[in-house]
């Protein structure tokens, strides 16, 4: 199964996030249709907003996306190539990075960032109301009450929907908890990266939602993976995909790409389906 063919991400089932915003089971990661080092333009304006439409085309029915991809130029680019909007699409975005140059982060969780930052994206992605707004990183010299009380206020004023949350350990959800619902954990897991299983679980448990960034990383180093995509006669991208999809059913992949072609081999993945057994494989392949 390399061929998207007429295979749909709504193949893969759907997820709620925060009760109240069904989706499809795959998503599409948006950090990607930039410029190099996830800075200014991308190499075609055209080929970008081309693989945004066709991952709706697809039945991707949410983008995940940030002010500091590009920074700026994602959140521009899903509104020139989508808006209006289908009324089933949800559209994450994240506030709490700066950029200063490619490949450099800083963190700025202050309020007064965060609240700029929030209505920054409304204009760009032309939305009265942001359905998932997600803290980027906490910032270690503000405290995370305040950053996440910025959010509360954002939500209070009916400019976010729904608050979610990235890089966090369970002791910093906790805390955002106290204040506020959280909807969303969007954290680094792949199968060779399992540093934040134990909140994979935790979303489990408590129906909240799972973003794995970076979920396609070093393919090459795990054998069982290769096995498995000669068996399913699959790439090992959407070997790996199909992992992610039976691992939990918290977890929404968020896969970027700039290309047509491995967006289509991505979704195509919804297609896989792997036994149990092939799924404890992979589980304890790099561990």
């Amino acid at each position: 199964m390399t061929e998207s063919e007429s295979v749909s991400a709504g193949a893969a089932g759907t997820i709620d996030v925060g009760g109240d915003l069904t989706v499809n089971r795959l998503g599409f990661g948006a950090m990607r249709i930039t410029g190099d080092g996830i800075w200014g333009d991308p190499a075609s304006r055209d080929e970008a907003k081309a693989v945004l439409r066709r991952a709706i085309e697809l039945g991707v029915n949410f983008i995940d996306t940030a002010d500091a991809y590009g920074p700026n130029v994602s959140e521009e680019l899903i509104a020139e190539a989508l808006h209006p909007y289908p009324d089933d699409l949800v559209i994450a975005t994240k506030g709490g990075l700066e950029r200063t140059s490619p490949g450099r982060w800083p963190v700025n969780g202050r309020p007064e960032h965060l609240i700029e930052a929030c209505e920054g994206s409304l204009r760009r992605l032309k939305l009265e109301q942001i359905p998932l707004y997600q803290l980027h990183r906490p910032d270690p010299s503000v405290p995370l009450e305040d950053s996440v009380g910025a959010l509360v206020t954002l939500k209070e004023q009916g400019k976010i929907r729904h608050i979610g949350l990235s890089n966090v350990t369970e002791e910093q959800l906790r805390r955002a908890q106290r204040l506020t619902p959280v909807v969303s954990i969007q954290n680094r897991f792949n199968v060779d990266d399992r540093g934040s299983e134990s909140l994979v679980d935790l979303c489990e448990q408590e129906q909240l939602v799972f973003l794995p960034w970076a979920p396609i990383q070093d393919l090459n180093n795990i054998r069982v993976v290769q096995d498995l995509a000669q068996r399913h006669e699959a790439t090992a991208r959407q070997i790996v995909l199909a992992w992610l999809l039976a691992r939990s059913p918290s977890i929404l992949p968020i896969p970027g790409t700039s290309s047509v072609a491995h967006l289509n081999d991505n979704v195509a993945a919804v297609a896989v389906r792997l036994t149990q057994a092939e799924v404890a494989s992979v589980t304890n392949a790099a561990r």
